[in-house]
């Protein structure tokens, strides 16, 4: 789908702040899976967690992912993505996990646009909170996991400049030939 695009990166790197502006500028957006993941699995005492069943976390960022892209199917226009498919393989070969095949088969069948944003590690926005849990060695080895992920499935990445949020929303305009 040439008119998907996804920002990728490890954790605390901006992307969610960065969709957030890139959404005031009436650009359609789907979020990431993981927080609202872990928010729904805390409110019921659930282990689909990271640091609980990293398995069960993966297969419902999975379902996630494959039910965003669909609602995007449905939507006029460029769309954004707050992680994408190929990021479950990533989070898999961090944790040690085998790909199951209707991951690979996901990845293959539900295509973004060949050029992915990634926010590399930037250490001075890092910050931990209640869902955000891992240590800035994992932040950055997660980082690294996405680039060989999306790499292995034929993406084009395109790193993110460090600077204000409103400099990085316009480099990804431009690059999606939307400003």
């Amino acid at each position: 789908m040439d008119r998907f695009f996804v920002i990728t990166g490890g954790p605390g790197s901006g992307k969610s702040t960065l969709l957030a502006v890139l959404g005031e500028h009436g650009i359609a957006h789907m979020p990431e899976g993981g927080r609202q993941i872990i928010r729904a699995q805390q409110a019921i005492g659930g282990t689909a967690l990271p640091w609980a069943d990293r398995d069960a976390f993966a297969t419902a960022m999975l379902d996630h992912d494959k039910a965003v892209y669909r609602r995007a199917l449905a939507q006029d226009g460029p769309v954004l993505f707050d992680r994408g498919i190929p990021d479950v393989i990533g989070y898999r070969a961090l944790c040690g996990l085998s790909c199951p095949p209707d991951l690979v088969q996901a990845a293959a069948e539900l295509r973004y646009n060949r050029t992915v944003f990634i926010a590399p590690p930037w250490r001075e926005i890092y910050a931990n909170d209640t869902e955000r849990k891992q240590d800035w060695a994992e932040a950055v080895a997660t980082h690294d996991a996405m680039v060989v992920a999306y790499e292995a499935q034929g993406y084009d990445l395109v790193p993110l400049p460090f600077g204000p949020v409103a400099e990085r929303a316009a480099f990804v305009l431009r690059r999606c030939g939307l400003l």
